[in-house]
């Protein structure tokens, strides 16, 4: 499966047949998953990295305004969990720099899956964890198959982080399944229409150059679908023996980490993501305290809001996307706006509790992830390529 880039000024729907400029979503999505180096020295050519393109300012523009959109409809309409509204909108627009019609089938065919999945596991298994466990394990190691084969990444990488957060909610008697699955629904179309909105308003100004070809051994495939399957299984185990219902930042922090596809990724996504979220929660005192008394003026805390995401945005472009600082910043501030503003409510403990949840988890995720790299090498059919 493939999506045309060859003309982004054409809407977001474009369509057009393949040809030898096509993006495939993988490979966009893996290319955004590489880190772009930074130039060292005060040579002429060093404050290159420090100015953004045409293109990337455009992006940035669209993520900003994207999940700022998102966080003043659902603020406006009073729904529940605004991080789905906050949160969705920045992974759309980040994680892929182009927007068409197979993106956006793959987005909303999420949605439908994860909502059928999630009735029929907490519906029927319920009551026998064991065997609810095993049926997880078994829906993230499709989805991280999907993401290891590459084409349909967006898919499942997508599915992987929405169906670890519906899952641990969904598994508590005082949550409404219903008004959880409808919120799900609700924030991934109004998404998509943001998303549309945002090329409409930012479009690209030059066509984006594919990037370079990837190919994966058997083996290595194997040894990504069953290092991510088994770290989130055990990510979804922990969270619910230790019934941690408030730490939603970070579950999605031992999930994101993983779409770096290996440990050696890994290590240094959580270091980013560490480093993202600890900004991020500063930056959001900052903002309690710039507010102060008038936390309950809407308007003031959109302002510092839009300007908070257009920091960040500007180093996820920088980084060359991926859950990298400006991503870990971006969610960060989205997860708290989305959960924790509100006139009887304080940022200052939401984010101290969120900085420190998310290091231990990341910190657990990484012992995991070393043990089981350390044994998918000892077998012949899940063992690394050298190189």
């Amino acid at each position: 499966m493939s999506t045309d880039a060859g003309s982004t000024t054409a809407g977001p729907a474009d369509t057009k047949p393949a040809d030898a400029s096509t993006w495939s979503i993988s490979r966009a999505l893996r290319s955004f998953f590489k880190r772009t180096p930074r130039r060292s020295g005060a040579g002429p050519e060093a404050p290159a990295y420090h100015r953004l393109s045409e293109n990337a300012l455009r992006q940035c523009l669209r993520v900003a305004g994207g999940g700022t959109l998102g966080f003043i409809i659902s603020q406006l309409m009073g729904w529940n969990y605004g991080v789905f509204f906050t949160v969705f909108p920045m992974f759309l627009l980040g994680m892929v720099p182009i927007l068409n019609i197979s993106i956006i089938r793959q987005f909303l065919g999420n949605v439908s899956v994860n909502a059928l999945e999630v009735s029929l596991v907490v519906g029927l298994l319920k009551h026998m964890p064991v065997m609810m466990t095993l049926v997880v394990l078994g829906m993230f190691l499709f989805r991280f198959s999907l993401m290891a084969k590459g084409p349909l990444f967006l898919f499942g990488a997508n599915g992987v982080l929405t169906l670890s957060i519906l899952l641990h909610f969904a598994s508590y008697p005082s949550v409404d399944l219903a008004d959880l699955l409808a919120s799900n629904f609700v924030a991934s179309v109004l998404a998509v229409f943001i998303a549309m909105l945002m090329y409409t308003l930012f479009p690209d100004v030059e066509p984006r150059q594919p990037p370079p070809k990837s190919t994966k051994t058997k083996a290595q495939m194997r040894h990504e679908t069953l290092m991510g399957g088994i770290t989130a299984t055990l990510s979804f185990v922990v969270f619910q023996v230790f019934d941690l219902q408030g730490s939603l930042s970070a579950q999605m922090a031992t999930i994101l980490v993983l779409f770096a596809m290996g440990y050696a990724g890994a290590r240094v996504s959580a270091r980013k993501r560490a480093i993202g979220t600890l900004l991020g929660c500063n930056l959001a005192l900052i903002m309690q305290l710039l507010l102060y008394t008038q936390s309950n003026h809407f308007l003031l805390a959109i302002v510092l809001y839009w300007l908070g995401l257009l920091l960040f945005g500007r180093e996820h472009i920088l980084e060359g996307g991926g859950s990298g600082i400006g991503f870990g910043g971006m969610t960060t501030l989205g997860i708290l706006f989305g959960q924790s503003l509100g006139p009887s409510q304080d940022l200052v403990y939401s984010a101290l509790y969120r900085f420190s949840s998310m290091s231990v988890a990341l910190v657990v995720t990484l012992l995991v992830m070393a043990c089981l790299h350390y044994l998918l090498n000892l077998w012949e059919p899940t063992r690394l390529p050298e190189s």
